[in-house]
């Protein structure tokens, strides 16, 4: 099964879903660097805070864009679909 196969609302959803991972493994990674540095006795700058806020903030507007998508996908069939793409 591809992309192709979905409905367009499934399609959009499934777009969404893959923008949440990418921004979720951004904040995870950035988070990760920043502990490494806590682990060495460093702190984070204010740069660094700055920049995990606006990942995290970029990650929530991607987890609300998902879930507005996911309530567009009324069909089982659809939706069942989009949850075998997503697995």
């Amino acid at each position: 099964m591809t992309a192709d196969d979905l409905t367009e609302e499934a399609n959009v959803a499934y777009q969404a879903f893959q923008d949440m991972g990418v921004s979720k493994q951004a904040y995870f990674h950035f988070l990760q660097d920043i502990d490494i540095k806590y682990k060495q006795g460093g702190t984070a700058s204010i740069a660094e805070n700055l920049q995990l806020e606006k990942l995290l903030g970029v990650h929530d507007k991607n987890v609300t864009a998902f879930n507005t998508a996911m309530t567009a996908v009324e069909g089982v069939e659809a939706r069942n679909a989009l949850i075998k793409m997503m697995s």
